[in-house]
């Protein structure tokens, strides 16, 4: 099954990125597209069934787009079985963690943290898709 929401990301340091969020969160590399000057003009990147794309953001006429006024709109879920250990491996890569590992009340468990470049990313158990 494919999804037909895919969320498609800016990095600075887009090389940098791909590398961290393959360690830090799992990802793993579906297809990436340099520039000749060694910036991403594109990568997928999937994680279980989900997707994200990215690509090198600095200067873009897209980057304007979604850094207008400076303020981050979004944040990401993505479900993983072993939440403990998934924060675990995050904070080990450098992850800021905001909120550590919980139970939640509406069920499963989860935890919030930044990225090496400020996005917000939640993990947890809890699966919307689930009975």
């Amino acid at each position: 099954m494919s999804s037909t929401v895919i969320p498609a990301f800016r990095y600075r340091d887009a090389s940098q990125a791909i590398q961290w969020l393959c360690d830090a969160f799992g990802f793993e590399r579906n297809t990436v597209y340099p520039n000749p000057d060694g910036t991403i003009a594109h990568a997928q990147l999937t994680h279980g069934t989900g997707m994200i794309m990215l690509g090198s953001g600095e200067g873009s006429d897209y980057e304007q787009f979604v850094q207008a006024g400076g303020t981050p709109t979004v944040g990401m879920y993505v479900i993983v079985s072993d939440v403990d250990g998934h924060a675990a491996r995050a904070r080990a890569a450098g992850a800021e963690i905001l909120m550590e590992p919980e139970d939640q009340d509406y069920g499963g468990r989860g935890y919030t943290c930044r990225d090496l470049e400020g996005n917000v990313w939640s993990f947890g158990s809890y699966d919307p898709w689930g009975e």
